[in-house]
């Protein structure tokens, strides 16, 4: 199963191997599947002059796979600046926070601090244990992806989602959270350390949505952030593009054109905050 795990071509597998092996980059962005396929490596490459990875790993839907991600990444390389995707999931209670984390149990034994997160998960001792565990989450997706590969282009991560058969056509109206999980603030103040500790400049930024919602939707991220003089770039609440339904391919989601549209304008406001510290 480990050489199924390092050679299949399913969506995230590669990703995750260049990620704890490989990655050498300037600029790497972190997320999920809205960083995956929002942003353009290419695009901001041009417009900044440094090597861009875009290392968002789909479905890995909150700040416990980042932090896990993250410290398998700064033990090979650290990158000059990390731009972290963020969501609502990422401070707010859910019934199973820990369920995507099971995807990086492969590479448990590796790197103590990713494996702390298995042990918060409370299934550490079943990994070292069962070695075959490891492989649950993503057995069949992996031995998929050695027949039929779902890689899609070469643009250092970015994988596009398609043109859809229809537009979003309902704009739907999202409360704000409420339900604060404090275990979650946690780390990412523990993100946001590692982050500092290896000099590396940290930005947030939400993306394009066909949500409506209101100003003080991220409030919990936007605190932490200013706390810790971290720019947080906010394209949601204030409805970049919700005058192009056709840049999406669903409510939460653009699809390549979208995405290229929206890179450029992300570009401009990176390099413009990397500018002002010098990084460029």
């Amino acid at each position: 199963m480990w050489w199924v795990n390092q050679h299949t071509q399913d969506v995230s597998g590669p990703k995750i191997k260049y990620l704890v092996n490989d990655v050498r980059e300037d600029v790497l962005l972190m997320g999920t599947s809205r960083c995956n396929c929002h942003y353009v490596p290419s695009i901001l490459s041009d417009s900044l002059g440094l090597s861009v990875y875009n290392g968002g790993i789909d479905a890995s839907d909150n700040i416990y796979a980042h932090y896990l991600m993250l410290n398998h990444i700064l033990a090979i390389h650290k990158p000059k600046v990390i731009c972290l995707e963020v969501m609502t999931s990422d401070f707010n209670e859910q019934a199973a926070p820990f369920n995507t984390v099971t995807f990086f149990a492969p590479y448990f034994g590796i790197n103590e601090g990713a494996d702390s997160i298995f042990r918060l998960a409370g299934t550490y001792w079943k990994y070292r244990l069962f070695h075959l565990y490891r492989y649950n989450a993503k057995a069949v997706s992996n031995i998929a992806g050695l027949a039929v590969s779902r890689q899609k282009g070469e643009d250092n991560g970015y994988i596009p989602y398609l043109n859809p058969t229809q537009y979003p056509n309902l704009l739907e109206y999202w409360q704000t959270p409420t339900n604060i999980d404090s275990t979650k603030l946690e780390y990412i103040q523990r993100f946001i350390n590692m982050c500092h500790n290896n000099s590396i400049m940290l930005v947030f930024m939400v993306s394009p949505m066909y949500t409506k919602v209101n100003a003080d939707y991220y409030d919990v991220l936007k605190i932490v952030a200013k706390q810790n003089n971290i720019p947080f770039l906010d394209y949601h609440t204030k409805g970049l593009y919700l005058d192009h339904p056709d840049y999406f391919h669903n409510s939460t989601h653009l699809w390549d054109k979208g995405a290229r549209v929206y890179s450029s304008v992300f570009a401009r406001d990176l390099k413009r905050i990397l500018k002002q510290e010098g990084i460029i």
